[in-house]
């Protein structure tokens, strides 16, 4: 079944409102965009398991949960990914860290591949696949179509910004997998742009326009 959380908490609506004004700065923009992963990094991994192990306390023994950051792999979609990955590194610094390097044809809109590489054992790891933009659904659509070839233990894809049309799409061929993200903008222009939306977010975090 088709899943999609909305996390709507004040402080990541607040940060996503000021990365949407026109004038922010590089800086400012990719301040908030880690600032904002770490925040989402607690809704979307909620349920996350976790195991008992034996610690000592000031005063007495006990069992208390960890989890085991190295069984979680992000999975980053170049380019914009790369600074959605940031924050979510500072909540699990021990996970694993994956890469697909995709770029939007201009003419097709389709997502052309030029870059792969994932950690070993994916079948024992839970992917959480990190896009900040979910316009079309083309890149990520064919992200998780390449990442299901790793038979990871789940998959869980994350964006910033989703558009009702790339959500549509992306669920037409992933169903099993649930989207996080902080808002559901109106629609798409005629070049595939989310609206209102914040602009591209490659470029806005990179200073390249």
């Amino acid at each position: 079944m088709s899943v999609v959380h909305v996390i709507d908490h004040p402080l990541v609506q607040h940060k996503l409102t000021l990365m949407r004004e026109k004038d922010r700065s590089t800086n400012s923009f990719r301040r908030l965009m880690h600032e904002l992963s770490m925040l989402m990094a607690y809704e979307v991994t909620r349920d996350m398991p976790t195991q008992l192990i034996d610690i000592e306390t000031p005063l007495e023994s006990m069992r208390s949960p960890v989890i085991d950051g190295k069984k979680t792999v992000f999975v980053s979609v170049m380019r914009a990914g790369g600074g959605f990955l940031d924050g979510m590194l500072e909540i699990i610094p021990g996970a694993r860290v994956g890469h697909v390097g995709l770029y939007r044809d201009p003419r097709t809109l389709m997502a052309v591949e030029y870059y792969l590489k994932m950690p070993d054992h994916m079948e024992e790891r839970d992917a959480i696949v990190l896009d900040p933009m979910l316009a079309t659904g083309n890149s990520a659509t064919a992200a998780v179509e390449r990442l299901k070839e790793f038979k990871p233990r789940s998959i869980r894809f994350v964006s910033l910004l989703a558009a009702p049309e790339g959500l549509r799409h992306f669920h037409a061929q992933h169903p099993d997998v649930p989207v996080y993200t902080a808002a559901i903008d109106r629609q798409l222009d005629e070049h595939g742009y989310i609206l209102p939306g914040l602009g591209d977010a490659g470029d806005r975090l990179f200073g390249t326009k």
